[in-house]
């Protein structure tokens, strides 16, 4: 009996901690990318079709494995593109403004813990 009252337990805790590392995926993710890829990760947000080319959907099975294979590197490699400004161009031409952020690795991780959790959830 104990020992399932433990286990009860444990998952309750893995549980708040499992949210609690993806409240700051999940505040990137509203503040900084929300507008173009939706709060479904499906390219429906407000500015998906005013980039050229148009915002993707991330709920696909190739995203979902190119996310597991290479966890934060696909993210990280778009928001930091250094060839390309389509997303800051995007933004600008549609009079959004974004503070300065400091991207550091633990928020690359978080938001792919994020957008893993919605993109799961979706399908």
């Amino acid at each position: 009996m104990l020992v399932i009252a433990s286990l009860g337990i444990l998952s309750l805790i893995q549980t708040s901690l499992s949210f609690a590392e993806n409240a700051n995926g999940k505040g990137i993710y509203l503040q900084r990318c929300v507008m173009c890829h939706g709060v479904d990760l499906k390219g429906t947000g407000p500015l998906a079709h005013k980039s050229n080319p148009p915002t993707p959907d991330l709920t696909t099975a190739a995203f979902k494995e190119r996310l597991r294979v290479y966890p934060g590197v696909i993210v990280s490699s778009v928001i930091l593109r250094p060839n390309g400004d389509l997303i800051p161009r995007t933004l600008k031409e549609n009079g959004v403004k974004l503070a300065p952020f400091s991207w550091g690795v633990k928020d690359f991780r978080d938001l792919n813990q994020y957008m893993s959790g919605v993109i799961s959830r979706s399908r």
